[in-house]
């Protein structure tokens, strides 16, 4: 019993002093109705780790949308300053997608199913608040790997909000 309770309380004390964030990109959803929330967590000043999942909602026949229908994306960050009201940071992504591709097979146009990794980097910047208030702008491209039916590249772009806790 005591172990649970020395346990619990590191726990509790550890993310107590943490820094973590949660973030939506807006411009996602407002240009092309998908859908990226974000949660990132500071390992110190100038790293942080993080998962982002992407759901796209735009219909198959638009002009403009993502080749993927859904991305998990881990991702790790360095950021280039201790300023924490304004930042700059490049990251490192394996973004996880699956979705429809188009694909020719003996000259026949087939829609595959495809589910992939891309490994990628971004650069972006970021503003906090004294409140906790984000806003940040990242863009970056990854590859790819391991099947040949999904497109070869694959974008990590966003304008996100959130909230820094």
């Amino acid at each position: 019993m005591k172990k649970l309770i020395a346990f619990t309380t590191l726990l509790i004390s550890t993310f107590s002093w943490s820094q973590q964030e949660i973030s939506i990109d807006i411009g996602d959803a407002l240009v092309m109705k998908s859908l990226d929330i974000s949660y990132e967590y500071y390992i110190s000043d100038q790293s942080s780790v993080g998962v982002s999942a992407l759901f796209n909602f735009e219909g198959k026949t638009s002009d403009f949308r993502y080749n993927e229908e859904s991305m998990f994306t881990p991702f790790f960050r360095h950021y280039f300053t201790k300023n924490r009201t304004w930042n700059y940071f490049g990251e490192v992504f394996f973004g996880i997608n699956n979705g429809e591709n188009t694909i020719e097979v003996s000259g026949v146009q087939q829609i595959e199913n495809y589910t992939d990794g891309a490994l990628g980097i971004s650069i972006g910047s970021k503003y906090v608040s004294n409140g906790g208030f984000t806003v940040s702008v990242l863009a970056g491209i990854g590859r790819n790997m391991f099947t040949d039916t999904a497109p070869v590249v694959v974008p990590r772009v966003g304008l996100n909000i959130g909230y820094n806790f």
